[in-house]
């Protein structure tokens, strides 16, 4: 298994150093350091000294690839390229435009995203699985139609409909928590109590159909139905047979969201002012602050190739049968 971790990380180089030179093109070959000047600037008639000013500031007045006034490895090094793109893979970060330290902020950023996304994953996939065990235990029957229109129904609606739904009758009208902020510690609980519901009930009708056509494909298989010939009840045919048997299916679709629980929801953490990743990342954008968004763009890549590591290695631990070599 380790000779296949090693290959798998040899792997993703290629990957991310794709990602950071796609990401360089798009931020300094279509949007030139001048360009970005005159977005901070914000002045409808800036000088171009200004410009020259704030681009010697942020370390934008040095060639983009290739720097032929320097010496020797300095060709290379003193170049935007190296200072702002190449510094990633070693987690540098850098300063952002407006002047703060990027990997400060991600350390400290990075928990209030975790206290808001890990419950919410963990609570959604325990509700989703429950609610779709319980429908195709009664399938054939009028619950699991009606549990099958209800998913459409949830499933059809916006998020931005539960959020803003759910800050007006929870929080606004019967006042049972804060309709948006953070504290630290835990106090923060009653903070995050409703993104956390919101956020499970808003995946409640995906997740729940989903997990219906899993486990509808597993009870009609050979081995369910000896199961149910040696005597076995259907709830204990669900759990002991149809719910291990699913779980490869299950953890695929786990590792997708796995980068969000460090990089935060964009909408929901916005719209509570819950001050993680997602809302550095939505602040960033309006900010016009590119050096945030680059290294956000970076560390979502990063973490989502071990992501799917991870979920790989998972495989081998709920069935024997899978070999990583």
């Amino acid at each position: 298994m380790i000779s296949y971790i090693i290959r798998r990380f040899l792997y993703a180089i290629p990957i991310l150093i794709g990602v950071n030179i796609l990401t360089f093109v798009l931020f300094f070959i279509i949007n030139s350091p001048d360009d970005m000047a005159r977005m901070q600037l914000g002045q409808k008639h800036v000088t171009q000294q200004a410009i020259e000013n704030w681009k010697q500031q942020h370390g934008y007045d040095v060639p983009l690839l290739w720097n032929a006034k320097a010496q020797a490895e300095e060709k290379l090094t003193k170049t935007i390229f190296y200072q702002k793109s190449v510094n990633l893979f070693l987690f540098r970060f850098g300063v952002s435009d407006s002047g703060r330290n990027i990997g400060a902020d991600i350390k400290e950023r990075a928990w209030p995203s975790l206290a808001v996304a890990l419950p919410t994953l963990i609570v959604g996939l325990v509700t989703n699985i429950c609610f779709a065990l319980l429908v195709v235990l009664f399938r054939g029957s009028y619950l699991e139609l009606s549990g099958t229109v209800l998913c459409v129904i949830l499933m059809s609606v916006s998020s931005l409909f539960y959020i803003i739904g759910g800050q007006f009758v929870i929080a606004k009208v019967l006042r049972w928590v804060p309709i948006s902020g953070y504290d630290d510690g835990f106090a923060a609980i009653k903070f995050i109590a409703l993104p956390v519901l919101i956020g499970v009930f808003s995946g409640l009708g995906s997740g729940v159909r989903w997990y219906r056509t899993l486990f509808l494909e597993e009870v009609e298989k050979d081995y369910v139905r000896t199961a149910r010939a040696k005597g076995l009840t259907e709830t204990q045919t669900l759990f002991r047979h149809v719910l291990p048997n699913a779980m490869i299916p299950i953890l695929t679709g786990v590792v997708v969201v796995l980068p969000l629980l460090f990089m935060g929801s964009l909408i929901m953490e916005s719209f509570f002012s819950i001050p993680g990743l997602g809302s550095y990342t939505i602040d960033a954008i309006n900010s016009q602050d590119f050096a945030i968004v680059r290294a956000m763009v970076f560390l979502g890549s990063v973490l989502y190739v071990i992501g799917l590591l991870l979920t790989d290695i998972s495989y081998t631990l709920v069935d024997p049968r899978v070999r990583l070599s």
